[in-house]
């Protein structure tokens, strides 16, 4: 077993990290024991990758472990994945000068939490467009548990070579509607086919990214601001159109009705250049 430790300045609530983790059931979280086991590729090998918190939230600390010892590519993508590369403070002070104060307060030191795999996240967000949370989770679980496969008890998302050999009915018998099988199965094939390259958007900006991934059927605004947030870690994303963020503004402003787009575009202007910390504490106010 290789093992090392990370400490960085609080606060950080792992806890929160792990609640909102478990709620994708193909997570191997263990909350008791504050562990996260995450799925990743190291030199082209799947490798399971334990993360456990052994500090308190004031004084984070975390032991990081691997059957085999990890590569520096590996130790900066786990670094980057649960934002141990940045510190939350700027974003903090920031928001408790704002409106937004008080679900701030109640979240504070609650980090964006990237998805492990770039492939596996643009998959998840096609699936659960326009999906119920709880269908969509059951969706992503049949696609993961039928394509992909296990290493030491952890869950692989498929290969996108995997899912383009596949016909559409593959995933109509796992009840995928035949217009988003079609979306999985051929958003798969041109990223196996390389006229797509996924691994180059990291180094793309914000509005590169969404020229380049708009073009593909099946992948629309919603999808390219959630592959921003949630894959790459963008820091200043602000989805005016989700439900979840209208919900949530409703319940904290006390407002009749959800708000109209211009009083989000007017309320967000002073929540930049952290808008995606704004959304993500919005949702967890709701959550």
């Amino acid at each position: 077993m290789y093992s090392y430790e990370v400490k960085i300045d609080g606060p950080y609530e792992f806890n929160r990290v792990l609640d909102r983790l478990s709620m994708d059931p193909l997570h191997a979280v263990d909350k008791e024991a504050r562990i996260i086991r995450v799925p990743m590729y190291d030199r082209g090998e799947p490798v399971v990758v334990t993360v456990k918190a052994v500090g308190t939230s004031e004084h984070p600390a975390f032991e990081v472990s691997s059957e085999k010892e990890m590569s520096s590519t590996i130790k900066e993508r786990i670094a980057r994945i649960f934002h141990w590369d940045r510190s939350l403070t700027p974003v903090q002070q920031h928001y408790l000068q704002t409106n937004l104060a008080p679900i701030f307060k109640e979240h504070e030191g609650t980090p964006i939490v990237l998805e492990f795999n770039m492939y596996g996240c643009i998959m998840k967000c096609i699936i659960h467009q326009q999906l119920n949370l709880k269908f969509a989770h059951t969706l992503t679980e049949r696609f993961v548990q039928q394509f992909g496969f296990q290493r030491e008890g952890v869950w692989f998302y498929p290969l996108p070579e995997t899912i383009a050999e596949l016909d559409y009915e593959a995933l109509t018998a796992l009840q995928f509607s035949r217009r988003k099988a079609e979306y999985v199965i051929d958003t798969s094939r041109l990223i196996a086919e390389g006229k797509l390259n996924i691994e180059d958007l990291e180094h793309q900006s914000d509005e590169e990214i969404l020229k380049e991934l708009i073009k593909v059927r099946g992948i629309g605004p919603w999808t390219v601001q959630n592959v921003l947030l949630f894959a790459l870690g963008r820091p200043n994303l602000f989805p005016i159109a989700d439900i979840g963020i209208q919900n949530a503004l409703k319940k904290l402003f006390n407002l009749p009705a959800k708000p109209s787009k211009d009083e989000m575009e007017k309320w967000s202007k002073e929540w930049e250049p952290y808008l995606s910390y704004a959304s993500l504490y919005l949702w967890r106010s709701i959550e």
